[in-house]
């Protein structure tokens, strides 16, 4: 059910970028928009892992380097049948980790080195195997496709913007200034909402997925709670683009901001996580 609700909202999502594109430049628009979605997400499968891991300076480890670490990814990994993923530190204060890879064979896992000084090993291993999850359900390309999409609908707004300011139109196929001005407004806002919408439905399914990899729901139903509590206090140079990446996110944001954020709610994380503990 899970993965039919994403595969809809991804549908959705290509369909608002193919109408961005029709509505604000005709078929030359639309032509467009093909071949943004296609390139960017050419490159977001091929590329992506390598991309934000050196945008965050990862450095990977052996078992050498972390023995108790590796030793828990690959006993976790092996309990969900997944492949011994690549092992990431960041060094930054503010406990976070992050999943990416397109594929359960080109798995990586990245933890900053503050969620290793704040965790204890039952919390930790619950948010490995959130992580794991992720990677078992591809859910990191399947976010990241989503990204580019909406990504793409905001440049061909912004590029009509200019070029409604600068003149530009296209005259073999004029369009009603009024549908291009609301594509605009609402072509990223609907992008966002149903990027946000495929970012939260793969949260509460890593999840659920992550709870049955730990054996037990409070391990990182603990850990969610002190993670969100230390991302409130503790700063972190995170890039807003891959924010949604994040077990808990990593900026800070309050009020109207929350309403639009790529994270389910927290208190509603936990619920449910003490809820499956409670059934089980």
């Amino acid at each position: 059910m899970n993965g039919l609700k994403t595969t809809l909202l991804m549908v959705t999502l290509t369909l608002i970028l193919i109408a961005a594109g029709g509505i604000l430049g005709g078929k030359t628009g639309m032509t467009l928009a093909f071949i943004i979605a296609f390139g960017m997400n050419f490159i977001s499968y091929w590329f992506s892992d390598k991309i934000v891991l050196r945008m965050y300076r990862a450095q990977p480890v052996s078992e050498s380097d972390a023995p108790e670490l590796y030793g828990m990814v690959r006993r976790l990994a092996q309990k969900a049948g997944l492949p011994m993923p690549k092992i990431y530190i960041i060094e930054q204060s503010q406990p976070n980790a992050f999943a990416t890879g397109r594929n359960p064979e080109n798995g990586a896992l990245a933890v900053t080195a503050g969620i290793m000084q704040i965790l204890t090993q039952e919390e930790l291993e619950g948010v490995i195997a959130h992580e794991l999850a992720h990677i078992k359900h591809r859910d990191i390309l399947v976010g990241t496709v989503a990204a580019t999409i909406a990504g793409a609908i905001s440049y061909l707004a912004q590029m009509a913007q200019w070029a409604m300011i600068f003149g530009g139109r296209n005259d073999e196929d004029e369009k009603n200034p009024i549908a291009a001005i609301v594509m605009m407004i609402v072509g990223p806002i609907a992008a966002m909402l149903v990027q946000m919408a495929i970012s939260r439905s793969r949260e509460y399914g890593a999840d659920a997925g992550g709870a049955r990899i730990a054996g037990n729901p409070a391990y990182l139903a603990n850990a969610l709670k002190k993670l969100h509590a230390a991302s409130r206090k503790i700063p972190m140079d995170a890039n807003p683009a891959t924010s949604h990446m994040f077990i808990v996110n990593p900026l800070k944001g309050g009020g109207l901001l929350k309403l639009f954020s790529t994270h389910p709610p927290i208190e509603e994380r936990i619920y449910r996580l003490e809820a499956m503990r409670a059934s089980s």
